[in-house]
């Protein structure tokens, strides 16, 4: 007994052995489930057939942005890496996980295999990783199920909306199930329920989820490379080898981190610091990993900003209602996260001090965005709440679980509060289930497309009349100035991109040397006419038939190309 007392050596004693073939079974039913799901909802929302391309109306958006920068990389030529709707600086956003995809088209994937695999395997990821930190933290596995279905199925208050819309009767299922709009789509509809809840920011946004899976990885790691590990025997194991080597591999991970999702290292790097100042034990391995991440992290960052920083300010309330008011701010808040408000608190309550720690370390992501504007669009934010309710979806399914273990009263109420933590997820499903596509046809099939592939040069600029979805874009080309929301908010001048395109493009008497003076400071090679002119631009079709080539003409679509170099000596 001296001997174990002075080695600090516990024994244990396993009430029962551990069934290892049950184990496996259930874990290979949790990957089988969480990798279809994943699987269908990416390819459900992103197809290619046929040389189309078919994009749900849901994100059809977004992937005007996300393609280009795809095609930059698999038919073009994108190095150092330049933003494909905003050439000419270095690119701003960040890329690497479109990298990944354009390198996967290039070695022979169709494109939507290209896209979704990661996509699939991403979200899936996320999923598992949600399981086992909410099984490490809590150590019950109804709990971690609760944590993953709190995720899928968000527990906002939207549903008061759709009620409104579609008063409570017998219909209501059929309503809910045939649904196609989401009911609070928040700021951009008007109302105060948050567009950013549902599953649609993750099938817009494809690098989020793998970004969130490693910072949760990343958590589990550290935690539980702190808990005792047993022998057969009982005796607790220490291999601080392999604690060396994950600390090494995570910080090698979080450094590549801004090219994959700047927004996401921030949020990794506070995480990381609330942790090394709330917990002790951590603080080594916590600081080992935020000096490798930020060595690498460097360069990666002053490439992205060019060294001036992104845009910063004192923002507080986030998408609150000005003039911002105490009240403003708790009601917006219970209507975007619902009864967590009330549940967040109470799994608190019932919990340990080092998980009661691991929540704070996410809570100043909450704090944070909402004291501080970090891009152009506050509406940004949302990334910093959504990594945030992941851990607080934990702490209410454990205080649904606390509950559930109180009396027979309090287990009557809780089919009643999981069908409202989930009701308003349920039925912003249904708008992504059941979307419709939008068809963009490409090359060979869209001639334009093709003769852009075949005859310019794979880094080729095109001075463009026309935004989403350009010709050029989807040859793997650039344009000079793509659809002004994606660059406005990556951080780019977009105002005088687009005087100065006017000036070229517009101007009613154009000389001929003042334009060659532009196209050639900005290295554009083909200019491009289409039939829609942009907004308050008249375009002198003269002017470019007299002084410049024109090398493409498609009577069909109006599309035309005309030649810089030969013309502008």
């Amino acid at each position: 007994m001296k001997f174990l007392k002075k080695t600090s050596i516990k024994i244990v004693q396993r009430s029962r052995p551990l069934n290892c073939s049950r184990v496996a079974l259930v874990a290979a039913i949790m990957l089988g489930v969480a990798l279809v799901f994943s699987f269908w909802l990416m390819w459900h929302t992103f197809d290619y057939r046929d040389n189309t391309i078919y994009i749900a109306t849901k994100v059809w958006s977004d992937f005007a942005a996300n393609i280009p920068l795809i095609r930059s990389f698999s038919w073009g030529k994108n190095f150092p890496p330049e933003y494909p709707l905003f050439p000419g600086e270095p690119i701003k956003y960040h890329f690497l996980f479109y990298l990944m995809v354009g390198l996967l088209e290039k070695v022979g994937l169709p494109l939507d295999w290209a896209l979704n695999l990661p996509s699939a395997f991403g979200f899936a990821s996320l999923l598992i990783i949600i399981y086992l930190l909410a099984k490490l933290l809590f150590n019950k596995k109804g709990v971690a199920f609760l944590a993953v279905v709190f995720f899928l199925f968000n527990g906002s208050l939207s549903f008061l909306e759709f009620f409104r819309q579609h008063p409570l009767s017998l219909n209501t299922p059929r309503e809910i199930l045939t649904n196609q709009t989401f009911p609070s789509f928040g700021p951009y509809d008007g109302k105060i329920v948050s567009a950013f809840w549902n599953l649609n920011i993750f099938t817009n946004q494809r690098h989020l989820a793998p970004a969130y899976a490693f910072v949760l990885l990343l958590i589990f790691f550290l935690i539980q490379s702190k808990l005792p590990k047993l022998a057969p025997n009982g005796a607790i194991l220490r291999n601080t080898k392999g604690v060396c080597w994950q600390t090494l591999l995570l910080g090698i991970g979080l450094g590549l981190m801004p090219f994959f999702h700047k927004a996401v290292f921030a949020m990794a790097v506070m995480v990381l610091s609330s942790l090394f100042l709330l917990v002790p034990k951590l603080r080594r391995p916590a600081f080992l990993i935020l000096a490798i991440s930020g060595l690498l992290a460097l360069p990666q960052v002053l490439y992205q900003t060019g060294g001036g920083g992104p845009p910063f300010s004192f923002n507080p309330g986030y998408l609150v209602p000005k003039p911002l008011t105490a009240y403003k701010f708790a009601h917006y808040w219970f209507l975007n996260l619902g009864l967590s408000t009330i549940l967040i608190p109470l799994g608190l309550l019932w919990t340990n001090n080092r998980n009661r720690k691991v929540f704070l370390s996410f809570f100043t992501l909450f704090v944070i965005g909402n004291l501080f504007q970090f891009s152009p669009e506050i509406a940004a934010n949302h990334k910093f709440f959504n990594l945030f309710l992941i851990i607080g979806n934990m702490f209410s399914a454990w205080a649904i679980y606390q509950l559930w273990q109180k009396s027979i009263l309090t287990r009557l109420l809780i089919p009643f509060l999981i069908v409202l933590l989930t009701l308003s997820g349920i039925i912003d499903f249904f708008p992504i289930k059941n979307d419709v596509y939008v068809k963009i046809e490409d090359a060979p099939k869209n001639q334009d497309v093709l003769w852009i592939k075949e005859n310019t040069p794979p880094d080729a600029v095109f001075l463009n009349s026309s935004y989403l979805y350009h010709p050029a874009n989807l040859a793997g080309r650039k344009i000079f100035f793509g659809w002004p929301y994606f660059s406005w908010s990556a951080g780019y001048d977009t105002s005088e991109r687009r005087k100065e395109r006017d000036r070229v493009l517009g101007a009613s008497t154009l000389n001929k040397d003042f334009v060659c003076k532009v196209l050639v400071a900005n290295n554009i090679q083909f200019v491009s006419l289409e039939k829609n002119e942009p907004e308050n631009v008249t375009i002198d079709l003269s002017f470019w038939e007299d002084n410049f080539t024109e090398v493409y003409k498609n009577s069909e679509t109006g599309f035309r190309v005309f030649f810089v170099d030969q013309n502008c000596d």
